[in-house]
């Protein structure tokens, strides 16, 4: 008998230790890091929470990343949609084992090295408010976003939408203080906190409290305990003192980990200017059109040769540049994430796909929508103003026509943000004329393209300062400039209503117990594989984020 018991004991040895490596050898192998993660909660009347994850990841080396983990903070959740950046469904998995509660979220497509991709979640989570101790007649949540075991988190947002009515002064917080405040278009106050390079399993724990009288409808369900125990009489009595003793030493424990509340001091908008956009970026911000935008996503590409016009009638064609056919960008030129984007929607006969081309107007916007959260947007607005009109000074101030034409050059992109372009180049260059370097953008493709007269033929691999082309007339210059922006922006897409129609807003917020809201602009581009953990008074049971 003992014989046999031993035998069994090793067999089971064996086995465990055999799934242990079977495991071992299928886990994931590589690096990641996340560009940015953003989480976005709804606080509801019944005291759900809708939970909306932004998620933006970068794949530096390793395996094909296929899905993704991400953590819920407790059981009692319901799963509502996921969609990645083309708009694709993704499907979902309820994934939980034991106190490790998570949502598989399958990619349309693996992941490859040297490849970002950002994909939403919203899901509807219950038991998350609680009574705030600390603060009487108040109620409370205290919410930790993901943290990562293998990765860094290069920027972090978390905005927490109150209650109806719920005012700024009503409001207490713990001791990390909010960034930003800010309404929703219902008129509901929203909390904000930004985070930027945490640490592999660095937490960001953020809470906000608020009077009972706000959610109505919270505590509800509890009615008719008292009558329970009356209907059982005294025979429960001992029963009911040990298991009130057991929650009051449990309350104790975790009141003991409880972060502070403490009343918000800082102000409303306080980051003051959002600087550091690009002219493209800019551009939205300043309600360029959609078709003027993509045309100053083109003439940034070309500006770093990474596309060459084949042909512009009926409509434009386009060729992606050798060094460039990874749509990655190279060490010494490297790509923003909307000219990536942009050569991506290029299709293999150098037509711009619509739809892929309304995405990447879509997910500018909303980029840059998140980089403004926290920010004043008017006077933002108004210092890019001032910008293009710091560079229209340098032009229109240089001493020569060579260096007014190298600021021009220079410049080209901010000033093709100031409508009245045109004018101001005629203007600028009615007493001189236009000097391009072997470089110039306008040689590539404006003027060869759009020019009445062409007479030099640009190297388009590897331009050298060798050959200096002529120079140009003012008038002619101005003209011309004019001539092809407004024909790029009209022959940009073959079908214009098509691409107008893919611009999709977003959908207004609505309180529901299942999941429905889904703007998010304000923590917008996060990762791709991640492990989200919520949790009141710190006792978060949510395992590290993961991929496979």
């Amino acid at each position: 008998m003992v014989k046999n018991n031993l035998l069994l004991s090793s067999l089971s040895v064996v086995l465990v230790l055999m799934m242990f490596f079977g495991v071992a050898s299928a886990a994931w192998s590589g690096t990641y890091h996340l560009d940015r993660q953003g989480v976005k909660i709804w606080i509801n009347p019944d005291g759900t929470i809708d939970l909306f994850y932004n998620i933006t990841l970068t794949l530096d080396s390793g395996d094909n990343i296929n899905h993704v983990n991400v953590g819920q903070p407790v059981r009692d959740f319901k799963i509502g949609t996921a969609k990645d950046q083309n708009g694709n469904n993704l499907t979902t998995a309820d994934a939980s084992s034991g106190q490790d509660y998570k949502v598989e979220v399958t990619l349309h497509s693996p992941l490859s090295a040297g490849h970002t991709v950002w994909f939403t979640l919203m899901t509807n989570v219950a038991n998350m408010i609680h009574d705030d101790t600390l603060n009487t007649g108040n109620l409370g949540m205290l919410f930790i976003p993901t943290w990562w075991s293998a990765a860094t988190i290069r920027d972090l947002g978390v905005a927490i939408v109150l209650p109806t009515n719920v005012t700024i002064d009503k409001v207490k917080t713990t001791s990390v203080l909010w960034n930003s405040t800010s309404t929703e278009d219902d008129g509901r106050k929203v909390v904000y906190w930004e985070k930027h390079d945490l640490l592999p399993d660095q937490r960001f724990p953020v809470g906000v409290s608020f009077p009972k009288e706000f959610l109505p409808e919270y505590g509800k369900g509890s009615a008719g305990i008292g009558a329970f125990f009356g209907q059982y009489g005294s025979a429960l009595l001992v029963l009911g003192v040990f298991v009130i003793a057991i929650v009051v030493v449990v309350f104790i424990a975790i009141l003991a980990r409880k972060h502070p509340y403490s009343p918000p001091t800082i102000s409303m908008e306080s980051l003051g200017i959002r600087r550091g956009l690009t002219a493209v970026e800019a551009s939205y911000l300043l309600d360029m059109k959609p078709t003027r935008i993509v045309t100053e996503i083109l003439y940034s590409l070309l500006q770093k040769r990474a596309v060459w016009a084949e042909s512009t009638n009926p409509s434009l064609k386009l060729r992606i540049m050798e060094p460039f056919k990874e749509k990655k960008g190279t060490a010494e030129t490297p790509l923003r994430y909307y000219e990536i984007d942009f050569l991506k929607a290029l299709k293999e006969d150098g037509i711009l796909d619509e739809e892929r081309l309304a995405q990447t107007i879509m997910f500018l916007r909303d980029t840059v929508e998140q980089k403004l959260h926290g920010y004043r947007r008017l006077e933002t607005i108004d210092y890019y103003k001032k910008t293009v009109e710091k560079a229209w000074t340098q032009v229109e101030q240089a001493g020569t026509p060579e260096l007014a034409s190298n600021a021009y050059d220079e410049q080209l992109l901010w000033l093709f943000l100031d409508p009245n372009y045109q004018m101001r180049t005629q203007t600028a260059f009615q007493d001189r004329a236009f000097e391009p370097n072997p470089l110039w953008l306008w040689y590539w493709y404006g003027y060869q393209h759009y020019g009445s007269h062409p007479t030099y033929q640009p190297n388009i691999g590897t331009p050298t300062q060798g050959t200096k082309p002529p120079t140009i007339p003012g008038a002619e210059f101005a003209n011309n400039i004019a001539t092809a922006v407004e024909n790029t922006s009209n022959k940009i897409v073959v079908n214009l209503e098509k691409f107008a129609n893919s611009i999709l807003p977003g959908p207004s917020a609505k309180a529901s117990h299942d999941p429905a809201h889904h703007n998010a602009d304000c923590v917008c581009a996060c990762a791709a594989c991640a492990c989200a953990c919520a949790c009141v008074s710190c006792a978060c049971a949510c395992a590290g984020g993961g991929v496979g």
